[in-house]
């Protein structure tokens, strides 16, 4: 028998998620006979230990004689059982400074790490993730932050709403003024920003459209790559090369910062690709944008004036145009700026159930069984050492790293 825990998140503000909620947990149970999946209590779950309980899955106070422990935010290094199976979003594989202590600590406790980031098809692309909701509540966001500077209609807040459900109720009677918004990306979270955009009926038109015409009615475009990107000598884009090659490309984004109100980041961010602008762009009289929604939210990372993480409460703060201090938001010379590491967690209950979907569907029968490529690619530490593909993190691991 392999039992797997659902472990009680530790970190601190508490995220509310969970890998697998009861209805699934219980599946699993009753589907496949040699797993027992158990639960830790937890009063911070959006499932209760008693939604455990009622769907027949034990809820225990201590894992340790579980095979696979499954958490989601980043475990405390003084919460990490040695010698176990965890799968969990560690934010190391950046070589973020604040978690260096977490993949040391993994490492001498001879620890196995499968990162829910590196689960990827052949092809780059991600499995599993939260992004499709990161997509909504950022896009909701955003929405709410230009209503608020406007004064042009009132949005609700996402946390305080049951569900994915009811939030779109609050939608009935919206009426959007004329606007341009430009989305970035292509992936999960851009799929959740226009799933917002069509709910609101914001109307989507082409990047070239978007760029010449004004228009009547609120509208947005999606920009994709190709839209985003070109390389720095011959002008063209392609895919595969621009990510295995990225610091050989420069942004094209410019034309659209001077052509849009409300930009909805979802692209994917590291050191090399190119920043969609640059900082002093943004004193430009011609750079139109007043509110951002940086939801992939990376710290002076493809939108250079995300100056860190804001709260579920408090999401949005003001830069400045012309000093590109921070500021409070909503003030005549500022650009707004939603910025937010655990938007999900605005919707716990439906991200926590879209989460569980795509792990049983596509990690668990591998996860449990022999493995496969595909979850070797994202074992990043096994039994307490670095996988040959991360082995660049070897400085970052050994405080080598600056």
């Amino acid at each position: 028998m392999i039992r797997i825990g659902l472990i009680k998140e530790g970190k601190t503000p508490a995220d509310n998620r969970v890998a697998l909620a009861p209805d699934q947990c219980k599946w699993i149970n009753k589907n496949m006979e040699e797993v027992e999946v158990v639960v830790q209590s937890s009063p911070d779950r959006c499932f209760s230990d008693r939604e455990y309980s009622m769907a027949g899955i034990k809820v225990v106070s201590d894992v340790t004689d579980c095979d696979i422990l499954l958490g989601i935010k980043e475990v405390p290094v003084d919460k990490l059982i040695p010698e176990k199976k965890y799968l969990f979003f560690s934010h190391t594989k950046k070589k973020q400074p604040h978690n260096r202590k977490l993949l040391q600590a993994i490492i001498q406790k001879k620890i196995t790490l499968v990162d829910y980031e590196c689960l990827e098809h052949e092809d780059g692309q991600r499995i599993i993730g939260f992004g499709f909701f990161a997509g909504v509540v950022g896009a909701h966001n955003g929405m709410w932050a230009y209503g608020m500077r406007t004064g042009a209609y009132k949005l609700e807040r996402v946390y305080l709403q049951k569900s994915f459900k009811e939030l779109i109720h609050t939608y009935f009677g919206l009426k959007i003024p004329v606007v341009k918004i430009a989305v970035t990306g292509s992936g999960r979270v851009a799929h959740g920003i226009l799933e917002i955009m069509n709910l609101m009926g914001i109307h989507e038109v082409e990047p070239d459209e978007y760029l010449e015409r004004d228009f009547t009615y609120p509208v947005y475009t999606q920009l994709k790559g190709s839209a985003l990107y070109e390389h720095a000598k011959n002008k063209t884009y392609i895919r595969t090369h621009f990510h295995e090659h990225p610091s050989e490309y420069q942004s094209k984004f410019l034309p659209y910062a001077n052509a849009t109100d409300i930009l909805m980041n979802g692209i994917y961010w590291e050191k090399n690709i190119p920043r969609l602008f640059e900082k002093d762009d943004v004193k430009d009289n011609g750079f139109r944008i007043r509110v951002i929604a940086d939801i992939t939210d990376d710290e002076n990372g493809s939108v250079p004036v995300n100056m860190g993480d804001q709260t579920i409460e408090d999401p949005v703060y003001g830069v400045d145009k012309y000093s590109l201090e921070k500021t409070a938001p909503f003030l005549p010379k500022s650009i707004d700026v939603m910025a937010v590491g655990n938007l999900p967690n605005e919707l716990p209950r439906d991200a926590s159930r879209y989460f569980g979907e795509q792990l049983i569907k596509y990690v668990l029968e591998d996860i449990v069984h022999n493995g496969s490529s595909i979850i070797e690619r994202a074992t990043m530490v096994k039994e307490g050492n670095l996988m040959p593909d991360f082995a660049y993190l070897q400085g970052y691991a050994k405080n080598e790293d600056s």
